[in-house]
């Protein structure tokens, strides 16, 4: 909720009867007002224009690694988010006074601020760094976390690397590769190598709809799961019915050599039920095996 202005830090009352005056307390220092999100200094989808502290910079049409980098970013962070959040790719969020931008994936709360009547400020945001200034990056960073939001990450193209913002830093920690982006707005922890390897990418997202319990996931696995008996129980009936077989060859032809026994379990299905049915007029094995 945007704070409202303090009042005076001293107050005077008059004293009952003529006394002194009586001193209250000293209140709260005034904290900084924002202006609300979506009030903005630019025209959104009108002009490619931003203002980072006053200053005007061109929001310029991405090169291929920035574009390319974007739908990776989006493809892979959408599936992860909790319910109840909502991702959005360039959503302009006005900052402060003087700042009015957009990063380009951020994370917040779906719905509305009852406390606004607006929608929330976004908690998570994504910066994806190619051609742009460090020092612009830097001042994003550091306007985003004073508006409120909590984390901030920069996604370095050239570098092929991953940071975050630190305020207690005052500057980009960059990532280990191995390392797990955790977070309450992610259904669970999103690699940081993922961020950069599309083929990394891929698999964290399915990962991500099986634990969202993705109806499509779930029927891939129920009839996986279904298969599985089918296939257990033909193996089943396969095994019986060569069982059943030997039996009737040595009731038949006495001691079955060695290679016709291997011959009976290493058949098919069918191959078996076509024995079973010779074996009523075969006179010798080989003419039942060979028939």
């Amino acid at each position: 909720m945007d704070p409202k202005p303090s009042g005076a830090a001293l107050l005077l009352a008059p004293a009952a009867r003529g006394g002194a005056a009586a001193r209250l307390p000293p209140a709260e220092p005034p904290r900084a007002r924002f202006p609300a999100v979506d009030e903005h200094l630019v025209a959104p989808e009108v002009t490619r224009d931003e203002l980072i502290r006053g200053r005007k910079v061109v929001a310029a049409p991405a090169l291929e690694p920035h574009a390319e980098q974007q739908v990776r970013l989006d493809f892979l962070i959408a599936p992860h988010l909790q319910p109840g959040y909502i991702g959005a790719a360039d959503l302009i969020t006005r900052v402060n006074e003087g700042s009015d931008f957009a990063t380009d994936l951020s994370i917040r709360k779906a719905g509305l601020d009852p406390a606004t009547g607006r929608r929330y400020l976004e908690e998570l945001s994504f910066e994806i760094v190619n051609e742009q200034s460090m020092h612009d990056v830097r001042e994003k960073a550091e306007d985003l976390v004073a508006r409120g939001v909590r984390r901030v990450f920069a996604i370095f193209v050239k570098r092929d690397g991953v940071a975050e913002w630190s305020a207690a830093e005052g500057r980009f920690v960059p990532l280990a590769p191995d390392a797990m982006i955790e977070d309450p707005c992610l259904v669970r922890p999103v690699p940081v190598r993922a961020l950069l390897d599309g083929a990394a990418a891929e698999r964290e997202v399915v990962r991500a709809l099986e634990r969202k319990g993705n109806p499509e996931i779930e029927a891939i696995k129920a009839r996986e799961r279904q298969a599985a008996l089918d296939e257990g129980r033909r193996a089943g009936l396969d095994e019986g019915q060569r069982a059943v077989l030997l039996r009737q060859l040595r009731a038949r032809f006495g001691d079955v050599p060695e290679a016709r026994r291997e011959q009976v379990l290493a058949a098919s299905g069918e191959r078996l039920a076509g024995w079973a049915e010779r074996i009523l007029t075969a006179t010798t094995l080989d003419e039942l095996f060979e028939g």
